[in-house]
């Protein structure tokens, strides 16, 4: 068995992309060698990459996409007519609204937060019809819910769990742990359960 290496600034590119690891540690290495630490954990491997690769701090991304409106989505009257502007932004303004026209159960889920990404130019009332067709969506048995990438730990307990139906979740996150350990990819695999403490 592999041991994992130490996440510092001596560790080898290689070693950093075979292993998994936690946002915070991901975090604390950016701290400590003067790397910007904010983001998701996918921005942060990216910067550990490059430092890792070039020996130097990469330089902040620059934004070039300027926002054109100027819309103040915390303070405007909402309406089923609104556009959806290049700066709209999930406020509580806009939360009030949703709740408002359709109901307590009202609440934004990933797919929903990215359609508006994508929408921008059409009204408010389309974004509700949006949130209906994926509420239609999760009433069918079948449905599953989208994991984003960077949570390797939800998607390896969810396909855990759906492979080996007869065990508990305190298994799946046994195993979870005796992968996430090793060197490789972190997606399960049928060959996990020959792993041992």
């Amino acid at each position: 068995m592999t041991t994992k290496p130490i996440l510092n600034k001596n560790i080898s590119l290689k070693d950093f992309q075979e292993f998994y690891w936690l946002k915070k540690e991901l975090a604390y290495f950016c701290k400590s060698n003067s790397i910007n630490a904010t983001g998701g954990k996918i921005e942060l491997s990216e910067r550990i990459i490059y430092f890792l690769q070039h020996g130097e701090v990469p330089a902040l991304a620059i934004n070039t996409s300027k926002k054109n409106s100027k819309f103040d989505w915390n303070k405007e009257k909402l309406t089923l007519d609104t556009i959806i502007t290049d700066n709209y932004k999930n406020t509580q303004n806009v939360r009030t609204f949703f709740i408002m026209e359709l109901g307590s159960d009202f609440s934004f889920n990933v797919k929903f937060m990215n359609w508006f990404k994508e929408n921008s130019g059409k009204k408010l009332s389309d974004a509700i019809k949006e949130w209906k067709g994926i509420l239609e969506q999760k009433k069918d048995k079948d449905f599953q819910s989208e994991i984003a990438p960077q949570f390797e730990y939800n998607k390896y307990i969810r396909a855990f769990l759906a492979d080996n139906p007869n065990k508990t979740l305190k298994d799946a996150m046994k195993f979870w742990k005796l992968k996430s350990e090793q060197r490789g990819r972190n997606d399960y695999e049928r060959k996990d359960l020959e792993l041992s403490m």
